[in-house]
C-alpha cells in the first residue's frame, strides 16, 4: 500500500489514459502530466498511440456485443484477454513518450474498458427496477500485468445513484474547454455521437450534454457490407455518391430517440448491426456510394436536430469544436459545416488537443482526480441524484 500512498501524495501524476470505444477499431493510449484540480487542472499531453484489435478480437467483441451471439464464457475470456491488449498498449506509448524506465515511469493508468452492453433506461431484474453498464479489460488483471496503479470502471458508480452512467467526458470537456467569452459546442465523433454544452462564463453545474445518436458505428458496418473495408477512408466513398435526402428524412422521422429530450445515452443496442442491415434494406435499389452518403448525412442531421430541439434556443453556439475519429472523415466535416453554417466548426487539435486522442485524455484525467478525491460526474448531465466519486482503483502487488 506505500505506492498507493505515495500516488495520494503526489500533486502531478504522469498518467497514461485509455480508451476503446463502441466502434471497435482497437485501444487509445494517451500519456500525460495531469496536475491540480477541477478548474486550475493543467493536463500536458506527452504522447499518444493507437493500437488497432487483431482481426479475431474484434469479431468476438462485435459478436459478444449482441444478445442473441453472446455468451458468459467468452465475455468471461474477453474481460481478460482485452486487459492485455490494454497493457500492450500502455507500454507502447510509454515507448512513444520516452518515459524514463518505460510503463514503469507512470504514476497512474486511467482505464474506461471495453463497453459490451449499455441499459441506460431502468428495467426490472428479479424484482427491482436497475440500470447497468457492462465494460470489459479488467482493472485489476491491468494493473498487475502493467505494475502500475490503475482507476478505471467508471460507469456503474453513476447509475448507483440514479445516472444513466453517460456521458461522463462533460466534467473533462467543462475543466480544458470552456470560455468565459463563447459559448461552445463539444462533439466527440466516435462509434456514437455525444454533444457537450458549455454556456459561456457558466459554473459546472449548467453544463449539459447527452448522446445525439450514431456517428461512425453506422458508416462503418456499412463498409464492411458493401465494400468489406473497415471504414470510409476520408469519406471518400460518401462523397462521390449523393445524399437520398427523403430517405433520410424518413429515417430520422421514425426514429424516437432523436426527439427524446435529454438526458439521454445510447450505444450498440441500438445502433449496431441490426440498424445497419435495416438501413440497407431500406436502401435497396440504390447505389452504395448513395447509401453511404445518407448514412453519414445521417450523423450530420441527427447532431444538428438534437442542437435545434434542445440547444440553439437557450444557448446558441458560437464555436462547434470536434473530436473523435470523425474528424478524419471530409464528407462528414463538410456536412456538419453545412448544418452548423452559422457556427465556427473546428477541432480540438486547433486548442492544443489532439482529437484522435481527446478521449483517452479523459480518463487519463478522471483517473487524476479520482486519486484526488474529487466527483466526475455531472448530475445535470447523467441525471445522477448527486455528485460522486467514479472508478475503481486498483493497485498492483
Amino acid at each position: 500500500m506505500q505506492h498507493l500512498q505515495q500516488l495520494f501524495e503526489k500533486g502531478a501524476r504522469v498518467v497514461c489514459g485509455l480508451m476503446s470505444g463502441t466502434s471497435l477499431d482497437g485501444v487509445d493510449a494517451a500519456v500525460a502530466r495531469v496536475s491540480g484540480s477541477g478548474r486550475e487542472l493543467a493536463c500536458e499531453p506527452l504522447g499518444f498511440t493507437s493500437r488497432p484489435y487483431p482481426r479475431a478480437l474484434k469479431e468476438a467483441l462485435l459478436d459478444n456485443s449482441a444478445p442473441e451471439t453472446s455468451s458468459v464464457q467468452a465475455l468471461s475470456q474477453l474481460n481478460v484477454r482485452v486487459a492485455h491488449v490494454y497493457a500492450e498498449a500502455v507500454r507502447a506509448a510509454a515507448e512513444e513518450t520516452d518515459l524514463p524506465g518505460g510503463a514503469e515511469g507512470l504514476d497512474l493508468i486511467g482505464s474506461h474498458g471495453q463497453t459490451v452492453h449499455h441499459v441506460p433506461e431502468l428495467e426490472d431484474w428479479a424484482g427491482r427496477a436497475v440500470r447497468s453498464s457492462l465494460q470489459i479489460g479488467d482493472p485489476s488483471v491491468l494493473a498487475n500485468l502493467a505494475g502500475v496503479p490503475v482507476v478505471g470502471d467508471f460507469r456503474l458508480a453513476d447509475m448507483a445513484r440514479g445516472g444513466q452512467g453517460a456521458p461522463l467526458v462533460p466534467y473533462f470537456d467543462y475543466v480544458l474547454f470552456a470560455s468565459r467569452q463563447e459559448t461552445r459546442g463539444m462533439l466527440n465523433l466516435g462509434g456514437i455521437a455525444n454533444l457537450t454544452v458549455l454556456p459561456a462564463g457558466a459554473p459546472a453545474s449548467e453544463t449539459y450534454a447527452f448522446d445525439t445518436g450514431p456517428a461512425d458505428m453506422v458508416i462503418d458496418t456499412l463498409m464492411d457490407r458493401l465494400f468489406d473495408a473497415p471504414y470510409d477512408e476520408d469519406g471518400a466513398l460518401a462523397a462521390e455518391g449523393t445524399v437520398q435526402r427523403g430517405l433520410l428524412e424518413e429515417i430520422v422521422a421514425e426514429d424516437d430517440y432523436f426527439d427524446r429530450p435529454p438526458p439521454k445515452s445510447t450505444g450498440r443496442e441500438r445502433y449496431g448491426a441490426a440498424y445497419a442491415e435495416a438501413l440497407l434494406r431500406r436502401g435497396e435499389g440504390l447505389s452504395a456510394r448513395d447509401l453511404m452518403a445518407t448514412a453519414t448525412a445521417l450523423t450530420a442531421r441527427s447532431v444538428h436536430l438534437a442542437y435545434e430541439q434542445f440547444v440553439r434556443e437557450k444557448h446558441p453556439f458560437d464555436t462547434l469544436i470536434v473530436s473523435g475519429g470523425g474528424v478524419w472523415n471530409r464528407a462528414l466535416m463538410r456536412m456538419l459545416e453545412q448544418e452548423f453554417a452559422d457556427v465556427a466548426v473546428r477541432t480540438s487539435s486547433h486548442y492544443g488537443i489532439d482529437s484522435d486522442a481527446k478521449e483517452a485524455l479523459c480518463w487519463a484525467v478522471f483517473a487524476h482526480e479520482t486519486i484526488n478525491g474529487r466527483p466526475v460526474n455531472l448530475p445535470t448531465v447523467t441525471g445522477a441524484e448527486r455528485a460522486t466519486l467514479l472508478g475503481k482503483v486498483c493497485v498492483p502487488a
